[in-house]
């Protein structure tokens, strides 16, 4: 009977300790390592207006409408789009008609919004959702196809539009990993002169 009262009091003690290991120790050494080294990121890389106003995470995109301002990548992350708690792609297969119909009513409209002849090439950026519905990034292509109606609805020089889409430009992670994209959120903050 007492090799049995050990037994439970060892495995007691035991669940304790991993316990307060991987639930205490381990959590809080993560969350201190992250604010030591990435305080920004650890805090959700969120997106501060020069009022101390925030606007929104550099990590989620957000839809927008207006000609003065650059359009995300469409999302179909709930029923209006952009939602984040419902990220998620269509679940259409690339021959869907469903999917294909939406995509050749996108490029119409993008070519129209964009004043581009209709054998203009669209990126596929611009006229079809990510995965996850909240990409934050357009293609470099795709900027640059907007840049010149977003000059022109702002009564901005092309060249100052441009300097803002480079200075917005995210390169690969780490240099090597995917490829480099324009972050739309701050690039428009920082149009509206609302970043510092």
């Amino acid at each position: 009977m007492n090799a049995i009262l050990e037994e439970i009091k060892i495995s007691i003690l035991a669940t304790l300790l991993t316990a307060l290991i991987l639930c205490g120790l381990y959590p809080l050494a993560v969350w201190g390592t992250g604010q030591l080294l990435f305080p920004w990121q650890a805090n959700g890389s969120l997106i501060v207006t020069k009022d101390k106003v925030i606007v929104g995470t550099s990590l989620l995109g957000q839809g927008f409408t207006s000609d003065k301002y650059f359009q995300p990548r469409p999302s179909a992350a709930g029923n209006a789009g952009y939602d984040a708690t419902s990220s998620g792609g269509s679940n259409l297969g690339p021959t869907a008609k469903a999917f294909l119909d939406g995509v050749k009513h996108r490029v119409e409209d993008y070519r129209k919004q964009n004043s581009l002849p209709e054998t203009t090439p669209v990126p596929a950026d611009a006229v079809t959702a990510s995965a996850s519905g909240l990409d934050p990034h357009i293609s470099i292509e795709n900027a640059k196809i907007q840049a010149p109606r977003v000059a022109n609805a702002r009564n901005l020089p092309l060249e100052t539009v441009l300097t803002a889409v480079k200075k917005y430009t995210d390169g690969p992670d780490w240099g090597i990993f995917g490829v480099a994209g324009v972050n739309v959120l701050k690039l428009n903050l920082a149009l509206d002169g609302r970043l510092e």
